[in-house]
């Protein structure tokens, strides 16, 4: 894999070229004029061949090649000349600079990957040191002295560019002399012989009293260092030459670090809860995974002829059904000025209607989906875990004779855990370091939540739930779901759910990512149940319903895996 800087400031040559050279698996860095070269190869000098159209904007093709040649680094950088058609005057002289060639518009595969393979035979950077295997035989060194040699070197060019000037500025020009000398033996000792020709090359502006020249020149000094140091580290790529995959690579592996290694370094809460909460704020929606937006958006943009399958897909989602609550309210209210309140999503879909589904199917925030591919939670485990809830809550309804509030349990189910969604979406790596650190140090996943971000995902969700006007029972629902005893509205309907989700770790049906005991207690010891047991008829029978719950959670999560058979019901 090569770095190919292209000068040329056509747009379309530059995809043109950018297309071809990714079929190659080669990286590619495009800029319009001969300035921007420089700055671009002095900033990252990793470039292995520069592909140059001569006719740039405010001219200077052949200047910047005579540039690169003057220079004694970048006179080895290998220029190929891909051009338009050039007059014979410029072709002379252009020729007479040695370029590597000089090639005609329109590009061809062959031609340029052949220029490529010649340009990285022996990389231009490799010419400016001795090869180190020879090297080290010859003058019985191992291997990593010679690195130590060149690293010394790298340090005494970075350090001695100061004293160099001091001592030039005020006319002391045995100490420069002196401190080029020094220099001098270091880099013929390291075999870096580009260093070799630059330090000569200062020392003959020294001895013809060039000091402007010379002063400038010095700039150098760095660009030697770093040119060691990209020796030294061959296989390291420079971020302009980063696809947009390995910088976001780059930046997760940095993230992971600072949220992973807060603990610790001691350094928790790693952000300040008023900034999660600011940054759910600027949310514009509810989160939904990507792989699910797209399927939404392929059925919302499908013109359809029933909203039927819509509705199915909405209601099979919590960030979707969320998502159509919130923007179905937002609509009834500010129409019909109605302060009713929409609490089904298919009811949603149906008010929204087909235009407006569209519309909001382009407008989805999205969490990508690999974000919650992790060791100890997947995003099918999680959903598994979600839409089983709903329909446990639902047949907990039925099994407790509470038919009223069967529909609200099963969106209650799924929507309680919103602030898993948000919180993947505002801090996607926290999310995951919450997760690791809970199942290393065994702690439930609040406590987990309050040391890195001084808050829970359950405050979360209620904030973003109230604000965006999500029905009042789901609010409930999830802000008491950890503690139903203390629900002061809804208290059955947040007690259902919670007993639904006892159940639902009971029968590992999915998973929320929770720690989980080794040992439940008793169905009857839950706070859930405590709620609801006083009100079930004289003669339930507790085991029994256990028995049909595991039995039903199998059949339930085999046809939600796509084998049909009879479900909970």
């Amino acid at each position: 894999m090569a770095n190919i800087l292209l000068v040329d400031p056509n747009e379309v040559a530059r995809m043109a070229m950018k297309g071809l050279l990714e079929r190659g698996g080669h990286r590619m860095v495009s800029v319009g004029t001969a300035r921007e070269v420089l700055e671009f190869i002095r900033a990252n000098i990793v470039v292995d061949l520069v592909i140059l159209e001569l006719n740039l904007e405010g001219g200077g093709g052949v200047d910047l090649i005579a540039s690169l040649q003057a220079n004694c680094f970048l006179k080895l950088l290998p220029v190929v000349i891909y051009s338009g058609e050039v007059d014979r005057a410029t072709l002379h002289q252009v020729l007479a600079l040695q370029v590597q060639n000089f090639l005609l518009k329109p590009y061809r595969d062959d031609l340029v990957f052949a220029e490529i393979a010649k340009a990285t035979a022996n990389p231009w950077r490799n010419l400016h040191f001795e090869e180190e295997r020879s090297f080290c035989r010859q003058m019985g060194f191992k291997i990593e002295d010679l690195h130590e040699m060149l690293n010394q070197l790298r340090r005494s060019l970075e350090g001695s560019e100061l004293s160099l000037r001091a001592a030039a500025e005020g006319q002391n020009i045995k100490a420069v002399l002196d401190g080029l000398a020094e220099l001098q033996s270091e880099a013929e000792t390291a075999g870096a012989w580009g260093v070799v020709t630059f330090v000569g090359e200062l020392q003959e502006l020294v001895q013809t009293d060039s000091t402007v020249d010379f002063l400038e020149r010095l700039r150098s000094m760095e660009f030697a260092g770093r040119m060691i140091f990209c020796h030294l580290h061959a296989d390291r790529v420079p971020e302009a030459f980063l696809s947009h995959e390995e910088l976001d690579a780059k930046e997760q592996a940095v993230a992971r670090a600072f949220w992973f290694e807060a603990p610790v370094q001691q350094r928790c809460p790693v952000v300040p809860w008023e900034r999660t909460l600011t940054e759910v704020d600027r949310l514009t929606g509810c989160p939904v995974i990507d792989t699910v937006a797209a399927g939404f958006q392929m059925a919302a943009n499908g013109h359809p002829s029933s909203l039927t399958p819509i509705m199915d897909l909405v209601e099979k989602d919590p960030g979707l059904a969320a998502q159509m609550l919130v923007s179905a309210n937002a609509l009834k209210h500010a129409v019909e000025d109605e302060f009713s309140t929409v609490e089904d999503p298919r009811s949603a879909v149906s008010l929204l209607g087909e235009k407006k589904l569209a519309s909001l199917g382009g407008n989805l925030v999205t969490v990508p989906e690999r974000r919650m591919h992790l060791p100890s939670l997947t995003w099918s485990q999680y959903w598994m875990f979600q839409i089983g809830m709903a329909h446990m809550a639902r047949y907990v309804c039925r099994f407790l004779e509470l038919p009223s509030l069967e529909s609200r349990a099963f969106m209650a189910g799924l929507l309680h855990d919103l602030g898993r969604l948000l919180l993947l979406k505002v801090h996607p790596v926290g999310s995951q370091a919450i997760l690791d650190y809970a199942h290393r140090e065994r702690v439930t996943l609040r406590d987990a939540e309050r040391k890195f971000i001084g808050g829970t995902s359950v405050d979360l969700a209620v904030h973003f739930a109230e604000k965006h006007g999500l029905p009042p029972s789901y609010v409930n629902v999830m802000r008491w779901i950890d503690d139903p005893g203390a629900a002061t509205m809804d208290a059955d309907l947040v007690a259902i759910v919670a007993l639904s989700r006892e159940l639902c770790y009971r029968n590992a049906f999915g998973s929320s990512g929770e720690t989980l005991p080794v040992v439940f207690p008793a169905l009857e010891n839950t706070e859930a149940w405590r709620v609801l047991g006083p009100q079930v008829f004289t003669g339930f029978n507790l085991a029994h319903f256990e028995a049909k719950v595991h039995a039903g959670s199998l059949v339930l999560q085999r046809e939600l895996r796509g084998h049909r058979e009879a479900a909970l019901a």
